[in-house]
């Protein structure tokens, strides 16, 4: 991802430490370290942040001072954190995965490629903003095909996930693994839970598809951080981050 968002600097001239500086902060997979990485780099200070995942907006910059671009926006609009998706408004812009509107079709797709299933457990990160709306989604989709409801297995960071072990998943005949960025980061550790409780599941990125599962269906992670180097790049010659489409 982030070789992706390089990458795209690249492309419109910006050579790190020459004419840009990146500045990194990592969460490490614990989410709740996101409020004092962002007030480190509020500190520094930054001219734009670039945000994935752990934050919600308004905490970054309680004074949205400065421009934020947002690669994995989840249902900007209806979180309240986009006026909408054609003037979002505000000090925040950047696209979106579609992850909401597409976790229906993920239902779909598994059901079709395993229509003997009845049961569909969902694993979930509830310490992640935007979850319960993923959820809602695979919910209603799981309702109108007859599968009744969807259990759920939750792990809130990277040492709650190795936690688990398959018997979470008892009951299940297949999985959704709903979008989430520490899954993301931590991919093989959930592949290789899946696999161990010996259940169809279907993921949200091409990435876990690379590194061996059956399905996944989303959109391309990297090029949006590719496209968001463009956006940078326009709020640092002016433009601002609220008349830049989502």
């Amino acid at each position: 991802m982030f070789d992706a968002f390089r990458e795209g600097l690249r492309d419109l001239g910006y050579i790190e430490s020459r004419n840009i500086i990146l500045e990194f902060r990592f969460a490490a997979g614990d989410p709740s370290r996101g409020p004092q990485l962002a007030a480190e780099l509020v500190a520094l200070p930054v001219e734009v942040i670039a945000l994935e995942g752990v934050l919600v907006a308004n905490t970054v910059d309680p004074s949205r001072r400065i421009p934020l671009v947002s690669p994995v926006m989840i249902d900007p609009v209806r979180r309240g954190t986009a006026a909408s998706l054609a003037r979002p408004g505000g000090n925040i812009t950047g696209f979106t995965l579609m992850h909401v509107e597409l976790n229906a079709k993920r239902v779909e797709l598994l059901r079709t490629a395993f229509p003997h299933i009845t049961a569909v457990t969902a694993l979930v990160n509830p310490a992640t903003p935007g979850h319960e709306l993923s959820l809602e989604g695979i919910e209603g989709a799981a309702r109108s095909m007859g599968l009744g409801s969807v259990a759920r297995v939750e792990a809130e960071s990277a040492a709650a996930l190795r936690a688990l072990r398959p018997a979470a998943f008892s009951g299940a005949d297949a999985v959704i693994v709903v979008p989430d960025g520490v899954f993301y980061n931590y991919r093989r550790d959930v592949v290789a839970l899946i696999n161990a409780a010996r259940l169809p599941a279907i993921y949200p990125e091409r990435d876990y598809a690379d590194d061996g599962v059956l399905m996944a269906y989303g959109a391309n992670v990297a090029d949006n951080f590719r496209r968001t180097a463009g956006y940078v790049d326009r709020i640092l010659k002016g433009a601002k981050p609220g008349d830049l489409p989502i």
